[in-house]
């Protein structure tokens, strides 16, 4: 390996957009655990409860023999080498999908009311009456 590859990856490296990029991954990360918490632990018992103790985490069908289903959890069909369809995860993954969205939506909406917006390009100057009478010389010679 050659110093000026490993100078260059440094330099890749410490460049601002690539930390800040690490940081938001490892955040995002542990940000995404917590959302799980609060879907699987509080939200969505809450809502089962409401549902007369629906269990979302055990919704599922069982794709061998749709109309028999035998088994009480997708634990015990899994164990019995039964195709599932999950559609109880589903949900829970949709109400997770929610809340990361909106925590974006709200985090994205906040640091742009403190990111300085570019000033706007000065326009152009207007033409002066010596340019405008120019241009029509201009365009007459043109015409001859």
């Amino acid at each position: 390996m050659s110093f000026s590859f490993v100078k260059e990856f440094k330099e890749f490296i410490t460049r601002g957009n690539v930390l800040d990029l690490a940081v938001g991954i490892i955040i995002g990360a542990a940000f995404t655990a917590i959302v799980s918490s609060l879907v699987d632990d509080v939200i969505m018992p809450v809502i089962g409860l409401l549902l007369s103790g629906i269990d979302f985490s055990n919704l599922f069908v069982n794709l061998k023999d749709p109309l028999n289903n035998t088994f009480v959890t997708i634990k015990d069909a899994k164990a019995a080498g039964v195709a599932t369809l999950n559609y109880g995860l589903f949900i829970n993954a949709v109400v997770k999908f929610l809340i990361v969205s909106f925590a974006v939506f709200v985090m994205v909406k906040n640091v742009n009311r403190f990111v300085k917006k570019p000033e706007a390009a000065p326009a152009a100057p207007a033409p002066t009456p010596e340019d405008i009478v120019l241009l029509r010389e201009i365009r007459d010679a043109l015409r001859k």
